[in-house]
């Protein structure tokens, strides 16, 4: 079976291809924004070919993008509409009070500066329901048609409908769809009950308008790259990566695209996961460094990490879907460094970017960032950036990095270490946040190293850490591409049960769960998943009576018992401990979501061994090479003789010791000072630090 991977970035498009044979076929091309339908069939067309395979061969097709995201940021999406209950027209601009300066009284709040909805599309209509879901005012279907006719004589191209407890009780926003499509066919409708089923109103509207922001334009890209697919008889569908780390077809990704958020950061994760498995490691931290930013993300065992949902945010904007936690920070190989008014040297979070770029580039960059400083350091040369075919000129990066010396008064080197320095320990304090804030000791975990540059910066981080290794994958690069072949597709269903470990309504957790689990197996069975390969998953959100956020806890199988209730109560104390350091047995818990997740299983790819080699790394090693070292970071920075290695000539087995360059077409890998490489069975670098 030949599996194909492609994950769409901002400047380029990664593909991989995978046969069960254990044969891989990587390739990038310049994604194409105004359509990244164009740069991905071009692409695919480019890597069958290389593989020797038509494109019909291929048997199934996974897709992460980032179209969804780019329109939230770029602030383009379409013109909305809402309809919703009489005296919550100003939700959406109200939202929550927590604000960037409490007591001011005079500011201009970010989602209210880019608005999902003008206020002058907020429609209400007359109709009620209580939090028990029981109806107070019927829907005045009237009030419906009269609001709808409007908007559409205002030209919208997408309605959201949220009302007051639609999460309880569903009825009156299916209606309203229902009187859309008689006076408004072929607009896109977003309900919240469809696209967010819990409580905490302003979460629920702003998620369903973003759904509806968002839905038009990337429902028709999805529409026409599915269809190309189809044209091209590649696989059956395509299967998109959400935010929690699923994959969903393209019919379901065109009625929910607001699931779509995250979708390429998180296939970085999944990735960098399947990677520590296949070495023997399953903990992993991941980090990939692009050229404008860094994501990071921890998974202890291998198991994704969920936000709380008051934390699921894009841009400026709340989207109350399941995300996986993965943080994202201004740091990358085109971070610019400064030296401010005030004498502070700073590294980022602005970024050159891939146009003008960094000024080695010589395509009109001329500030100094931090692949310039790499480049004045020797750690990258003009054969390093794509192999050669890309070229850069050395003398441009030391003209604009002594710039920064002259500004410290110091010498081009300590400048260009000084660069590098700030911004990996950038890097080191947001894997510290994920981690050691949160309960886990980043001793126990194995960093695996993804993107262009993130092998350039895992070694320091490392030892600032103190993390016992670094996996270098085999493709850096594509490692987001690889992570959409790791995972199964995945349905979450939730609903809001508001219920106590002291006085479980046992009735109503059984029968939502029910719910739950019949529409989570009907939406797989929809997708044409056989019977045999469905299964279900439950979690429970959590939290002490009088607590504002609660924490997600696997629940377990069977009936619905006082035994059961125990159980969830139990590991949400366990979880309540680990995360907030202090737990409280004797208090009872509040049960407030449950979920149901359908999984559909996917034959995941295996990680081929490569070839042995022994331990002699010798016949990789293709020169020597001047770059600057330092032993700790008080140490003075030092020029040494340093080995250069071909990643294509290394065998498992293979071992040497730091300083050391490892060179590839798609990154290139740094291996500290008193720090040993080994070359594992299935091709990955395990980079190990002296303890």
């Amino acid at each position: 079976m030949k599996r194909l991977g492609v994950d769409v970035g901002g400047t380029f498009t990664d593909l991989i291809l995978w046969d069960d044979d254990g044969s891989v076929t990587v390739h990038k091309t310049p994604s194409t924004n105004h359509d990244p339908s164009i740069g991905s069939m071009d692409g695919i067309a480019v890597l069958a070919d290389r593989a020797g395979v038509a494109p019909a061969d291929i048997d199934m097709f996974f897709h992460g993008t980032t179209v969804a995201t780019n329109i939230v940021l770029e602030h383009n999406g379409s013109d909305v509409g809402m309809i919703t209950t009489h005296g919550f027209r100003d939700l959406l601009h109200i939202a929550r009070k927590k604000r960037p300066l409490n007591y001011s009284n005079y500011q201009d709040l970010p989602w209210q500066k880019w608005q999902l909805v003008p206020r002058r599309n907020r429609r209400t209509v007359a109709e009620r329901i209580d939090a028990a879901g029981e109806v107070l005012t019927p829907l005045d279907e009237g009030d419906v048609r009269r609001e709808v006719r409007l908007l559409k004589e205002r030209g919208v191209e997408a309605i959201a409908v949220a009302f007051l407890h639609a999460y309880r009780n569903p009825t009156h926003e299916q209606r309203v769809r229902e009187i859309i499509e008689e006076e408004f066919p072929g607009v896109f409708v977003s309900l919240s009950s469809d696209v967010a089923p819990q409580y905490r109103e302003y979460e629920r509207f702003s998620t369903t308008a973003l759904n509806a922001f968002v839905g038009p334009k990337t429902s028709n890209y999805i529409d026409r790259l599915a269809g190309k697919a189809k044209q091209a008889q590649i696989g059956e569908d395509v299967h998109l990566m959400t935010s929690a780390g699923g994959l969903v077809t393209s019919r379901s990704a065109s009625h929910t695209p607001v699931s779509l958020l995250t979708s390429g950061v998180i296939a970085g994760l999944l990735g960098g996961c399947a990677i520590g498995k296949a070495s023997g490691y399953p903990s992993v931290i991941t980090l990939d460094v692009g050229g404008t930013s860094a994501d990071i993300g921890v998974a202890p065992d291998g198991r994704l990490r969920m936000k709380h949902l008051l934390d699921t945010r894009i841009g400026d904007y709340h989207a109350m879907v399941p995300m996986a936690e993965v943080d994202t920070i201004g740091a990358g190989g085109g971070s610019i460094a400064t030296i401010d008014s005030g004498g502070m040297f700073r590294v980022g979070p602005r970024s050159a970017g891939a146009v003008p770029g960094p000024a080695c580039y010589d395509n009109g960059g001329t500030e100094p960032t931090s692949t310039d400083a790499m480049v004045v350091m020797g750690w990258l040369d003009a054969d390093s950036f794509l192999s050669g075919s890309m070229e850069v000129k050395p003398e441009l990066a030391n003209e604009v990095v002594q710039q920064i010396a002259d500004r410290l008064g110091s010498d081009v080197e300590h400048a260009a270490m000084g660069i590098f320095s700030i911004l990996a320990h950038s890097m080191t304090e947001a894997i510290s946040l994920h981690s050691v804030r949160k309960g886990y000791d980043p001793r126990e975990f194995s960093l695996v190293a993804e993107g262009g540059a993130g092998p350039l910066f895992a070694w320091q981080i490392a030892e600032q850490l103190g993390v016992p290794r670094v996996i270098i994958p085999a493709h850096p690069g594509i490692t987001s591409a690889l992570g959409l072949l790791t995972t199964d597709i995945r349905y979450e269903v939730p609903t809001t049960v508001w219920t106590s470990s002291a006085e479980p309504n046992l009735e109503l957790v059984a029968a939502q769960m029910d719910r739950l689990s019949s529409e989570a197996t009907s939406q797989l069975e929809a997708d044409g998943i056989d019977a045999s390969r469905i299964s279900l998953e439950r979690s429970v959100d959590c939290r002490y009576v009088g607590q504002g956020y609660e924490l997600r806890v696997p629940a377990p199988d069977g009936d619905i018992t006082p035994e059961w209730i125990e159980q969830v109560a139990a590991a949400f104390h366990e979880a309540h401990g680990r995360t907030y350091s202090q737990r409280f047995d004797d208090k009872p818990v509040q049960l407030v979501n449950i979920r149901v997740t359908g999984v559909g299983a996917v034959d995941y790819i295996r990680i081929a061994p490569i070839e042995s080699g022994g331990a002699d790394a010798s016949a990789a090693l293709t020169s020597t090479t001047k770059a600057l070292f330092w032993k700790d970071e008080t140490a003075d920075p030092e020029w040494v003789d340093t080995p250069v290695y071909d990643r294509a000539l290394l065998k498992a087995g293979n071992a040497f010791a730091g300083p050391a360059i490892v060179r590839q077409f798609d990154s290139t890998t740094i291996v500290g000072v008193g720090q040993t490489a080994t070359v594992d069975h299935v091709g990955h670098i395990i980079i190990e630090r002296n303890s």
